[in-house]
């Protein structure tokens, strides 16, 4: 066994002794912490499996040619209008973006149209968006995306040119 893994395994052991101990002797904010783990476990339950079988789907449904037209190198601004677009449908956040955005490499996508549609998914999903016109009102979510979407599209000019002019290549999977 490697020592990383020991580590990783007295860490989740640790956890777990933890949140036996605060159940067992009535510790509040111990057992507040596992009711939210056991929470957030049951919601990722809900929504993940779904996510990854339509990431498992674009994988095969949707052509490298199509990804390298929409996103690549010859998209141009469109492929940062495509990312805003498909980070607005995102659904379970960026733990659905990051796999997706991973296909969207291997499919031939550049980077800096990644790095959009990973900024984009954390700011401007719909059903976020709805939610937050209903609390702040219409005038502050349009005026938070007016300001905060061309930051993301010139943030993510800047990173991705600097990562490709360093030859980037992002880690494959194990």
């Amino acid at each position: 066994m490697k020592r990383n893994d020991s580590i990783k395994i007295a860490g989740i052991s640790c956890y777990i002794l933890f949140l036996a101990a605060s159940f067992a002797y009535g510790f509040k904010p111990g057992k507040e912490i596992g009711h939210n783990f056991f929470s957030f476990s049951l919601d990722m339950l809900k929504v993940l499996p779904c996510a990854f079988i339509l990431i498992g789907l674009f994988e095969v449904w949707v052509k490298r040619q199509t990804v390298e037209k929409h996103f690549g190198q010859e998209a141009g601004i469109r492929g940062y209008i495509w990312a805003v677009l498909l980070a607005g449908t995102t659904v379970g956040g960026l733990y659905v973006a990051f796999p997706l955005a991973y296909s969207l490499h291997s499919k031939g996508a550049r980077l800096n149209v990644i790095f959009t549609y990973l900024g984009a998914s954390a700011i401007c999903r719909i059903p976020m968006v709805i939610f937050e016109v209903s609390f702040m009102g219409v005038k502050f979510t349009a005026i938070r995306l007016l300001v905060s979407l061309p930051l993301v599209i010139v943030t993510s000019i800047l990173l991705g040119d600097y990562l490709v002019k360093r030859s980037y290549k992002p880690m494959e999977g194990k």
